[in-house]
């Protein structure tokens, strides 16, 4: 009797993100909006995170500024919690398959339809042509790379980043019809609108490192008092009334957007114990639990930051790892695009 063939073993669904080194510290919406869902990932999906160094270089920096600022953010990625021993953490310029296989898609991308990316013309019509650089432009195709290389069938991405990954999605269309199937065509995994965060003096924008002042932003590396201290100062709305409204309220909203997603307490359950109130009460008790989140994280990160030899060996296990299967894409690519094979 014929014994039964063995199934052919099936593996877990790739997930692949990742951020820009362009600050010392990652904000309370980095983690809310992205680090906390990594975490939460990694047990179900393959997980691919990435510090994306090359990404950096859209903007000036300088060069002992960027080589800091890469290692501050893997260390904080694993004092988030991401566990290198299941997923693979890694910097992107180890790689040298990112910036090859976006030169290829470089070359089956429209220009039209680059000009077309949000991000490009609000940057570039805030620094005029002669401050705009060629890279900024090719941005969404390196981050299409970035995705392509490693099959990726989810990328959790926040609206902002929804339009580069449909350009990600199109190209991988356009290469496997035109040369077969070669690429994985990746989903988007949405952010829960939970996980917002927005400026502590302007609710009505994101939180972001690149706001005109950083007195809204809340740097998880900064020392508790001052995160404390400007929970406190946060812009409130007209009124006592503490309830959830991001149109009519959204200082408000904010903080109990921070709190819910903090305690794991629903909105609703805030807003009823503080119902009869102030403002005052909320803006205290939203500073403790942030506190109680930063205060370990920075003695983690800071501990990770203190053995450099340490996390550069985290990073090149990474590297391999993610080196072995960007190599398997690329030499796929090349073979499908008609170049000669390597000798070496």
């Amino acid at each position: 009797m014929r014994a039964p063939e063995n199934p052919k073993p099936t593996r877990k669904p790739r997930l692949l993100s990742g951020m820009q080194p362009t600050h010392d510290s990652l904000h309370l919406g980095n983690y809310l909006g992205a680090l906390l869902s990594w975490v939460q990932m990694q047990d179900t999906y393959d997980a691919f995170y990435a510090v994306v160094d090359l990404h950096a270089l859209t903007v000036e920096v300088e060069p002992d500024a960027l080589r800091e600022r890469t290692r501050r953010t893997a260390a904080q990625y694993l004092a988030g919690g991401v566990d290198p021993a299941r997923s693979t953490v890694f910097v992107q310029s180890h790689i040298s398959e990112h910036a090859q296989l976006a030169w290829v898609l470089s070359c089956i991308t429209g220009f039209g339809e680059a000009s077309r990316m949000t991000q490009f013309k609000d940057k570039s019509g805030r620094h005029g042509a002669e401050g705009t650089t060629v890279g900024l432009f090719t941005y969404p195709v390196l981050m299409a790379a970035d995705i392509l290389l490693y099959d990726a069938d989810q990328v959790p991405v926040g609206e902002d980043q929804r339009q580069h990954l449909e350009l990600t999605r199109d190209l991988a269309g356009r290469f496997n019809s035109r040369y077969g199937q070669t690429f994985t065509v990746p989903e988007p995994h949405i952010v829960a609108s939970t996980g917002k965060v927005h400026d502590l003096q302007d609710p009505t924008s994101k939180m972001s490192k690149s706001a005109p002042s950083q007195s809204g932003v809340i740097d998880l590396l900064e020392d508790p008092r001052v995160i404390a201290k400007r929970i406190r100062s946060a812009v409130t709305d007209a009124g006592r009334e503490i309830r959830f409204d991001e149109v009519q309220k959204p200082g408000i909203s904010n903080l109990l957007g921070i709190f819910s997603s903090l305690s794991g307490r629903s909105i609703e359950s805030l807003e009823a114990d503080y119902e009869g109130r102030g403002y005052g009460d909320l803006k205290k008790d939203v500073a403790e639990v942030v506190v109680a989140l930063a205060t370990p994280y920075r003695v983690r990160t800071l501990a990770l930051l203190a053995d450099p030899a340490e996390l550069d060996r985290i990073l090149a296990e990474g590297a391999e790892r993610a080196r072995d299967v960007a190599s398997v894409t690329l030499a796929r690519v090349y073979d499908r695009v008609g170049f000669l094979p390597s000798k070496r």
